[in-house]
């Protein structure tokens, strides 16, 4: 693990969106450049040599990660964009949020079988992203060699989601909130 504090750059927003919730505001690590620094060389050194040829993150803040990442990895990135952004045909992915659903778009020429894929966030609750990420990318025929996020929210069971949706894969965090 990374001897970076993290959470040092992390702040807590109390009542942010609604009362009763502590928001994780993550923008402090994107604004140091250190910080940013520490963040893409973190990921980037754990999956590094393992053979990744896209990196997808989920729209929109894991394009803040998964760009970088890429770059570090020297492999080519991939959005998952919300329905309507993209302009060629998509594969797309509905899934279940707290109160309903959302969805996931991604070109479906943006990965091949021959691909890799690293998979990329900034944070993991429920997992609902980033299963519906994984379904995307199974879409393809690509493979996925793992996931990586800016912060899990232990106390959710985010593993245990990931374990029985994508048996196998790992799933790399450098802040674990309990």
């Amino acid at each position: 693990m990374p001897s970076f504090d993290f959470e040092s750059r992390i702040i807590d927003i109390p009542d942010y969106p609604e009362p009763g919730v502590v928001f994780k505001d993550i923008t402090p690590l994107f604004d140091d450049a250190e910080a940013l620094r520490a963040v893409v060389d973190a990921i980037a050194d754990h999956f590094a040599g393992r053979g990744v040829t896209k990196v997808v993150g989920a729209e929109a803040r894991g394009f803040l990660v998964g760009v970088p990442v890429a770059y570090r990895l020297g492999c080519g990135f991939v959005p998952a964009r919300k329905p309507g952004k993209l302009p060629r045909a998509v594969y797309s992915q509905s899934y279940e949020l707290e109160y309903g659903t959302d969805e996931l778009q991604i070109h479906q020429d943006a990965l091949s079988s021959d691909d890799r894929v690293l998979i990329v966030d900034d944070l993991i609750a429920t997992g609902g992203t980033a299963v519906a990420t994984a379904r995307l990318v199974e879409q393809s025929g690509a493979s996925i060699e793992g996931f990586s996020f800016i912060l899990e929210l232990e106390f959710l069971k985010p593993r245990e989601i990931m374990d029985r949706a994508c048996p196998g894969r790992e799933v790399y965090t450098l802040v674990k909130v309990s």
